[in-house]
């Protein structure tokens, strides 16, 4: 009877900690994803959309959180290269 009621109760705590990690994860991923949105690359002139060089003036910073408040953001153009995804000369 005694062995009985102690396997309930560390059944139920293993449960409530599963339940409080989980929990824990899924805060520690929305806090990074807000994180993640806050990369200003896309939405920049100097951004290529080309794996090979992401941004032409850094570089190394481009898409990574290292790029949160680059200096030197400029906002997209219409003419500016990764709006022209459909006119690459293939020679």
């Amino acid at each position: 009877m005694l062995m009985t009621i102690f396997l309930a109760c560390l059944a139920w705590t293993l449960m409530i900690l599963f339940c409080c990690s989980i929990w824990h994860t899924f805060k520690v991923g929305m806090q990074h994803l807000r994180r993640i949105h806050q990369i200003p690359c896309a939405g920049c002139d100097y951004f290529t959309n080309d794996y090979r060089l992401k941004c032409t003036v850094n570089p190394v910073k481009a898409c990574s959180e290292d790029a949160i408040g680059c200096m030197d953001f400029e906002p997209k153009t219409a003419n500016c290269n990764a709006c022209q995804q459909g006119r690459r000369k293939l020679f």
